[in-house]
């Protein structure tokens, strides 16, 4: 039976990275990462209300514990709350994981296959955006060709960047739909188009052939401005345009207009939130945070994609925790595109894993071991303690 809950952070530069940790009767321990950067604050705060509620419970009745919990939550399912529930569903699998001496994969159903293919996520992106903690900083458009350069000798077949507009040569993220910069009209000018080409033209020009591009462009715009931005990317061999909308007549309409697959839904909770995406063919791609969803309720979503032909892909840019999280649940499901991976990392992140992942030819491969396959190092955890941070994923 469950015994008791931690919640743990710890410094990670211009975020934090947190932790629940599962303890039960028996000593088992049973492990989740959670997101504090990307959505808003206060998961950590929410956690402890309905962990609580777990203790003398079986961890191996989570489905049941979820359906409780949502019941509780019912009135305001998403958001802080559902990735709340995420977390707890993602520790409660670790633990039974444990305590039946399985693999999570197992639990989910069984490896599909022996290795996750995943593709170098904000290739550039942090170097420009974080140059403090990602070497080397990139200050113009050779150095985002030096990143698809490294990208290629590191072996990686796909490379995904983000948008940027140069000033006198030096890029700058834009990120308006996040309020960077301030363009609450989320309008698309021509010279931002022409950055945004320049940018990616380096990246390709420095990837080289065989490594495919893909450029996430968020909720930088509305309609009007995404079918612009997806027109003249049309002549770009793409793996994917990434953007999110959260109307998926407009989302069907800009993926007629493109060229290339669109690839979206990553903040998406719940099969309720992706099943009209799914009915309006929406993307090609639907984009799966397992760490804000939790595993067996992403199952339901990939189950709800695959009846509609539809990959999936891993939303992952937390830590190796949540990175094993994904492999563990894209090597069970059957309608599996690729897994998104930051491969720029702080200097000091392989200190809080003793073991970490091996990778092989561009792919993750699937562990064997009990639960998800890692466990953070709490001594290292807390020898970082958590900073406060006061500015949204490090921009001012």
């Amino acid at each position: 039976m469950i015994a008791d809950f931690e919640v743990l952070s710890c410094d990670a530069g211009w975020r934090n990275y947190y932790f629940l940790k599962l303890i039960d009767d028996s000593g088992h321990v049973g492990w989740a990462e959670f997101d504090g950067a990307f959505s808003p604050p206060g998961v950590a705060d929410a956690i402890p209300y309905y962990a609580q509620r777990l203790r003398g419970k079986s961890p191996l009745d989570h489905e049941r514990i979820f359906a409780e919990l949502y019941g509780m939550s019912r009135p305001a399912p998403i958001g802080l709350t559902a990735e709340a529930m995420g977390a707890i569903e993602n520790a409660l699998l670790d633990l039974k994981g444990k305590i039946l001496g399985m693999p999570c994969y197992q639990l989910l159903g069984g490896k599909q296959r022996e290795a996750v293919p995943v593709y170098w996520s904000h290739c550039a992106s942090w170097r420009i955006n974080h140059p403090t903690f990602y070497k080397p900083p990139i200050t113009d458009l050779e150095g985002v060709r030096q990143a698809g350069r490294d990208a290629r000798a590191a072996g990686y077949k796909a490379v995904k960047t983000n948008m940027f507009k140069y000033t006198d040569g030096r890029p700058k993220a834009w990120m308006s739909g996040f309020g960077v910069p301030w363009n609450p009209g989320l309008t698309i000018s021509p010279a931002l188009i022409r950055d945004v080409c320049e940018h990616l033209q380096a990246l390709i020009e420095g990837a080289g052939p065989d490594v495919q591009v893909m450029i996430d462009l968020n909720f930088n715009a509305r309609t009007e401005g995404y079918l612009q931005l997806v027109r003249a990317l049309g002549d770009f061999p793409l793996y994917w345009i990434e953007l999110d909308n959260h109307n998926p007549e407009a989302l069907a309409l800009i993926r007629q207009q493109s060229a290339s697959p669109i690839a979206s839904c990553e903040t998406l909770f719940g099969t309720r939130q992706f099943l009209p995406y799914f009915q309006h063919q929406s993307m090609d791609v639907a984009i799966v945070d397992v760490i804000w969803n939790g595993a067996w309720q992403s199952m339901k979503i990939a189950n709800a994609a695959d009846a509609f032909d539809v990959n999936i892909a891993g939303h992952n840019f937390y830590g190796h925790l949540a990175t094993m999280i994904n492999v563990h649940f894209l090597a069970a499901m059957q309608n599996v595109k690729v897994l998104e991976l930051d491969v720029d990392r702080l200097k000091w992140d392989n200190e809080f894993y003793p073991n970490s992942f091996e990778m092989k030819d561009g792919a993750i491969v699937v562990p064997d071991t009990p639960g998800w396959g890692i466990e953070p190092d709490e001594e290292a955890i807390r020898a970082r303690p958590a900073r406060v941070i006061s500015k949204y994923l490090g921009f001012d």
